[in-house]
């Protein structure tokens, strides 16, 4: 085995990302190196690399819907073997004595570190992960798993938060990668999916009815029901109000993003009769154990589109651009 490897890095907040060979990284105490199979690109990776979350540790290596092969294991680590097949998410260290860590929140930790932000990535040919973060992941199909780890995660927990399967009617806003997994787990459980889109993105629509949605449009128009729950996905700080206008009394808005615009000011009888809204920070182990095992239950089916490692930059410009449907995903 080479000490090298192929990375894509990230140098400036804004540039594009140049590949370079770059020293292998070594796992350290609790650690596990792993031989990338897939990573997914992720609408959180734009937000690292277009300069909308601060601080990046760089030089980085971006991606955090990681499936990889174990090859190395570090000090201390127990219960993994060379040759697992994992998965890495976001949320890839946690120190587990501050306050938050102690209530059990850890997707609110102090000191939290993420994976492709301000920890070394999936974009690469190999990388390292916090051996607890880092979960067993069904099938074989590297590639159709990778959007599980962040799209599939966080899609979920912004599900469980809008009540789960209690919503019978479920307003979607931004039918991208989270999106296309949230609707299987939504019709399996019996609820009713309204999708909304980029004002005439017909092609969006489309692939939303073709999923199983039963009413698709943009998000300036009013489903031809009040909607139980709205989840939003798409960064867009003006759907909040929108979604408000759109849910029954007692209702609740659900934004799933990390980063969104500025949501305008809005009048008080929108948020009135006990509406509510809500914000995902990151996710837990809880979410990661439990949505591995549901989706091959479901089954989930992700759709994807491959990008060798070097077009990296592509895959990006075609996620920003809304040119995707389903999930780029980078196979190094």
């Amino acid at each position: 085995m080479t000490e090298t490897m192929r990375a894509m890095r990230l140098h400036a907040p804004g540039q594009p990302l140049v590949l370079e060979e770059v020293p292998r990284p070594a796992p350290g105490p609790g650690e596990l190196q792993l031989r990338v199979l897939a990573c997914g690109v992720c609408r959180t990776d734009l937000h690292v690399v277009d300069g909308e979350l601060p601080d990046p540790r760089l030089p980085l290596v971006p991606g955090h819907e990681i499936i990889g092969e174990v090859t190395a294991l570090g000090e201390g680590v127990t219960g993994v073997a060379l040759g697992e097949r994992l998965g890495v998410p976001w949320l890839g260290w946690t120190c587990g004595e501050c306050a938050p860590c102690l209530r059990g929140e850890e997707n609110l930790c102090e000191r939290a570190e993420f994976t492709g932000y301000t920890r070394g990535g999936g974009y690469a040919e190999y990388c390292v992960a916090d051996a607890r973060y880092a979960f067993p992941v069904q099938g074989d199909d590297a590639q159709a798993s990778a959007p599980l780890l962040c799209a599939g995660l966080i899609g979920y927990r912004t599900w469980r938060l809008a009540g789960g399967e209690a919503p019978r009617r479920l307003g979607i806003y931004g039918f991208g990668a989270a999106a296309h997994i949230l609707i299987q787990l939504a019709l399996a459980r019996g609820q009713r999916v309204f999708a909304f889109t980029r004002p005439g993105d017909a092609e969006a629509q489309a692939f939303a009815r073709r999923l199983g949605a039963e009413w698709a449009g943009g998000s300036d128009e009013a489903p031809p029901e009040a909607l139980d729950a709205a989840l939003l996905f798409a960064p867009v700080g003006e759907l909040v109000p929108a979604a408000l206008s759109h849910v029954r009394p007692g209702g609740t808005v659900v934004s799933g993003g990390i980063h969104m615009s500025d949501i305008p000011s809005f009048p008080y009888r929108l948020l009135w009769e006990e509406r509510s809204v809500k914000s995902v920070a990151n996710l837990t182990r809880q979410d990661g154990e439990e949505f591995l095992a549901l989706a091959p239950q479901v089954p989930i089916r992700t759709e994807t589109r491959a990008y060798p490692l070097d077009q990296a930059n592509r895959a990006l410009d075609d996620l920003r651009e809304g040119r995707l449907s389903g999930a780029a995903v980078l196979i190094p």
